[in-house]
C-alpha cells in the first residue's frame, strides 16, 4: 500500500514530541511483580516503537502501565483523539479512498472461482454474509483500541499494541502471553503479506505466459515465468524509501482501474441464463471458498493505520461510517464480479478471470498484461511492511556499521524466498486459499473476538446472560473451523496437483 508515511511521532508531554525510547522493564522501590508465574512486569516495553504508526503491522507502544483495579476513574477525561500528532491527517473522503485502495486488490479476481466452490446462489449470500462478520470484526478491533487508549491515556495504537494491551487488561491468566500476542500478531502479518507477494508472483507470470505463448513456439513452464518474474524484484525491492515507490504505485492503480473495466466489458457480454449454472455446491468445496473471499475481502491490516491517520477518527466506525461505507461498496463490488464471473465461464472459471479471456483477442491480451504491470509493481509496496517489521526486530542484534549490508541482505533473502514458495507451489487458488484460511481467519476473527473478551473481561463485562461471550466465542469458533478445514482442503488440492505431475 501507498498510504504509509516515514514518521510518527507519540506525544510525550503536552508541549514536546520526541521519538519514543526504549524502555526496558522494570519495577518501582517498593512494588512486586504481578501476573503470571514469575511476575509480570508493571512495564511493556515496545521492540517496535520505530515503525511509524501509518503502517498497518507496525506497533507504536509506547511506555505502557497494565492496569490496576479501579485505574480508571479520569478515563472520561482523556481524549485520546485531541492528543494525537499526526502530520498530514486524512479527510473521510480521503480515508474512504485508502480504505478501498486497501481492500480491493488483486483478490477481486479471484471472486468468481470463489462462486465456483459454492454455487451461484449460496456464493451471493454466503459473500454477504462472510464480509459482513469481516466488517463487524474491524469494528470490534477498533472499537478496542479506542477503550484501551482511554484506560492507558495512549493517543494510538497500532493492531499488535491493541492485542498486547488487551491482554495485560484482561484475565490475570492471559497478562503472562501478552507478549507472546504482539510477536503471533505480527508473525501473522508477515506471513500473511509474503504469502500475497507469493501470490502475486504467480499471478503475474501466469499472465504473462498466456500472452507469450501465443507468440512463442517454444514453451516456457510457469515455474520458469516466475523465476523470470522474480530477478527484476530482487532490485526493486532494495528502495527503502517508501517515496520512490509511490510513482510505481499511480501506475499500478491506473493500469489495475483499466484493466477490471475492460474485464468487465468480457465478462458482461453474451451472459448464459443462471438455471444454467449449480446454485449450490458440494460442502466439501465450501472451505475453498471461505479461504478465498476471506483473502479478498479482509483488509484488518490496514485499518488501524487508517484510523490512526484520521482527522475525526470517530468518524471510522459507528453507523455511518467511513468503515460501513467503504466496506459496503467493497462487499458490493466483490459479490458482483464474482456472480457474473462464475455466471459467465461456469465450470470452466479460472483462478483469476483474466485467465478466461480469449487468448488471441489483442485487446484481452493488453488487459492480461496491464494487470500483470499493475501487480508487478504493486509487490514492492506490499514488500515494504513485512520487510520494516522484520528488520525491527532484528536491527539492534546487529552492529551499526554492519546494518546496511545486513538489511539489504534481509530484503534479497526474503524476494528470493518468495520466489522459491511460487515456483514450489504455483497453482493459484489453492495458494489464495491457504492464505486466506491461515492467517486472515486469524487476524480477520479470531484475534479481534480474543482481545474484546479480554477488554470487557472486568469493565464493561460480558452483558446480559454474558452475550459477549457467547458472541465471541462463535467467532472464535468460526475462525477455527474456517483455519482447519479451509487448510486442510488446500493442502488436499495441492497433494492432488503434484500427484498428477502439474
Amino acid at each position: 500500500m501507498s498510504f504509509h508515511k516515514s514518521d510518527s511521532r507519540t506525544p510525550l508531554a503536552p508541549t514536546e514530541y520526541t521519538k519514543i525510547p526504549t524502555v526496558t522493564a522494570g519495577y518501582g522501590e517498593n512494588e512486586k511483580p504481578k501476573g503470571g508465574k514469575g511476575g509480570q512486569s508493571k512495564f511493556i516495553r515496545s521492540d517496535m516503537a520505530d515503525v511509524p504508526v501509518q503502517q498497518a503491522a507496525g506497533s507504536t507502544l509506547p511506555l505502557v502501565i497494565s492496569r490496576k483495579k479501579g485505574d480508571d476513574s479520569e478515563d472520561g477525561n482523556y481524549n485520546p483523539f485531541e492528543h494525537r500528532k499526526v502530520e498530514h491527517p486524512t479527510s473521510d473522503l480521503e480515508t474512504f479512498v485508502h480504505l478501498l485502495k486497501g481492500s480491493l486488490g488483486s483478490g477481486i479476481l479471484a471472486m468468481p472461482m470463489a462462486f465456483s466452490h459454492a454455487g451461484l446462489w449460496f456464493g451471493l449470500v454466503a459473500t454477504f454474509a462472510v464480509g459482513t462478520l469481516c466488517t463487524y470484526c474491524v469494528h470490534i478491533l477498533v472499537k478496542c483500541a479506542h477503550i484501551l487508549c482511554r484506560r492507558r491515556k495512549i493517543p494510538m495504537m497500532g493492531f499488535a499494541d491493541v492485542a498486547e494491551q488487551a491482554f495485560l487488561d484482561g484475565p490475570p491468566a492471559l497478562n503472562r502471553w501478552s507478549r507472546f500476542i504482539r510477536f503471533m500478531v505480527n508473525t501473522f502479518l508477515v506471513i500473511d503479506l509474503l504469502g500475497c507477494c507469493c501470490i502475486y508472483l504467480v499471478f503475474v507470470a501466469t499472465n504473462v505466459e498466456q500472452v507469450v505463448r501465443v507468440y512463442m513456439e517454444t514453451e516456457l513452464s510457469i515455474r520458469v515465468w516466475i523465476m523470470i518474474v522474480t530477478a527484476p524484484l530482487i532490485f526493486m525491492c532494495l528502495v527503502r524509501n517508501l517515496k520512490f515507490l509511490t510513482p510505481f504505485s499511480m501506475i499500478a492503480n491506473i493500469l489495475m482501474f483499466v484493466g477490471i473495466v475492460i474485464t468487465f466489458i468480457y465478462m458482461f457480454s453474451d451472459i448464459p441464463a443462471p438455471v444454467e449454472r449449480p446454485g449450490i455446491v458440494s460442502v466439501t468445496e465450501w472451505p475453498l471458498f471461505f479461504g478465498t473471499v476471506i483473502f479478498a475481502l479482509e483488509g484488518i491490516g490496514v485499518v488501524m493505520s487508517l484510523e490512526n491517520d484520521m482527522k475525526n477518527p470517530s468518524h471510522f466506525i459507528g453507523c455511518p461510517s467511513v468503515l460501513n461505507f467503504g466496506m459496503g461498496l467493497v462487499i458490493a463490488l466483490y459479490t458482483l464480479v464474482g456472480f457474473f464471473g462464475f455466471l459467465k465461464y461456469g465450470p470452466e472459471t479460472q483462478a483469476s478471470i483474466t485467465l478466461n479471456l480469449p487468448l488471441e483477442d489483442k485487446l484481452a491480451q493488453s488487459v492480461k498484461l496491464m494487470i500483470a504491470i499493475a501487480i508487478f509493481f504493486t509487490f514492492t509496496l506490499q514488500f515494504y511492511v513485512p520487510v520494516t517489521i522484520l528488520w525491527k526486530g532484528l536491527e539492534h542484534k546487529i552492529r551499526p556499521e554492519k546494518q546496511n549490508i545486513s538489511e539489504y541482505g534481509l530484503r534479497v533473502f526474503l524476494v528470493l524466498l518468495c520466489g522459491g514458495i511460487a515456483v514450489a507451489l504455483p497453482n493459484l487458488g489453492p495458494f489464495i486459499s491457504l492464505i486466506g484460511a491461515v492467517c486472515l481467519s486469524t487476524l480477520g476473527m479470531i484475534v479481534p473476538a480474543t482481545i474484546e473478551l479480554a477488554v470487557y473481561h472486568e469493565d464493561p463485562g460480558y452483558g446480559r446472560f454474558n452475550w459477549r461471550l457467547w458472541k465471541n466465542s462463535g467467532l472464535i469458533l468460526f475462525g477455527v473451523v474456517g483455519f482447519v478445514a479451509g487448510t486442510y482442503v488446500s493442502i488436499i488440492e495441492f497433494h492432488a496437483e503434484f500427484s498428477s505431475g502439474h
